[in-house]
């Protein structure tokens, strides 16, 4: 594994643990997304990594080297880590080639050029940051960790500064660029739709805690747990017999010929389907349609049983209406 975290703590107080015995690794070239809700201890676990923050125990081996242990503290700046911050922090008095190219060792020098085209910044060089859209701005930071070509790359939240509809093409450009220097990456998130189509695999943080370290398709389908299925997206409770069960919503579908009945509640437009809320023998469910529906009218739903989510009697509580 190229990047291998033991038993990682790190605490300010002891009896509020920011990170609680965390172990995961990572292979080479792997991009990693780490998803949980604010305050979860995602950017403390990053600036470890980078050894902007001391753990308290633990170990941080990175391709071979350790950072971090009982007796070893590697400085940031011999860690061969890039970070890029979400407010893409460029110098503004400097255009983009030399916020690019400041204080970089000589050895880099001749890679300036390649990460140029790579990031398609070789027509902006001259620009300053205040000429350059979130994008640009963007990549230039990437550029900047790229060209020192870090065993570890960092990206906190940087998909939270940028306008929806750019955001997608940013995402694929960022993969292709990453991918392209096979850099090992962890990149951290609060928003799942972020992760989805960036990452190898996802990691889902609570209160310190790991929850599920997994790919992005295993995690979906199969959440080990009522926090990491709700992080994921939306889930219908469905009750067999006297007992709970989850399923996503797409893998409802409309039928002809089934018991099981429904009448709709509302129809609400969701890009090239419609989210239809439907009330089924007291529960509220989602679904998805090519077409709205009218409100009230009855319908007929359908499912397949090996679709269902199960957990344990503890969850029952957790997927309840805002």
């Amino acid at each position: 594994m190229f990047l291998k975290v033991k038993d990682l703590k790190k605490y300010y107080n002891p009896k509020e643990q920011l990170i609680r015995n965390l172990n995961f690794s990572v292979d080479k070239g792997e991009i990693v997304s780490f998803i949980g809700e604010s305050g979860s201890g995602k950017t403390t676990f990053l600036k470890c990594l980078a050894g902007l923050e001391k753990t308290n125990s633990g170990i941080i081996e990175l391709n071979g080297n350790i950072l971090n242990d009982k007796k070893t503290f590697i400085a940031p700046n011999n860690r061969k880590i890039g970070f890029v911050f979400q407010d893409y922090p460029l110098f503004p008095h400097l255009n983009i080639l030399d916020n690019i190219s400041i204080n970089l060792e000589k050895k880099f020098l001749s890679k300036i050029d390649y990460i140029l085209n790579l990031t398609n910044l070789n027509h902006l060089v001259n620009r300053y940051p205040d000429q350059l859209s979130g994008g640009e701005q963007q990549r230039a930071c990437l550029a900047r960790a790229l060209v020192r070509e870090p065993d570890l790359l960092l990206l906190d939240e940087p998909f939270s500064n940028l306008d929806s509809n750019i955001k997608l093409t940013i995402q694929e450009e960022i993969h292709k660029i990453i991918k392209e220097t096979k850099t090992t990456t962890i990149l951290v998130t609060h928003d799942i739709r972020d992760t989805f189509n960036i990452s190898d695999k996802i990691l889902i943080f609570k209160a310190g805690i790991l929850q599920q370290y997994d790919s992005p398709v295993s995690m979906y389908c199969n959440p080990v747990n009522c926090y990491c299925a709700k992080i994921l997206g939306d889930l219908n409770q469905v009750t067999i017999d006297g007992k709970i069960y989850y399923i996503r919503p797409e893998k409802i579908k409309l039928s002809e010929n089934s018991k099981l009945e429904g009448r709709v509640e509302r129809s609400l437009f969701a890009g090239k389907e419609y989210k239809i809320s439907v009330n089924v023998n007291g529960e509220s469910w989602t679904f998805f349609n090519d077409s709205p529906m009218e409100k009230n009218i009855k319908i007929q739903l359908e499912f397949e049983n090996n679709d269902l989510i199960e957990f344990d009697s503890t969850c029952s509580n957790f997927f309840t209406s805002n």
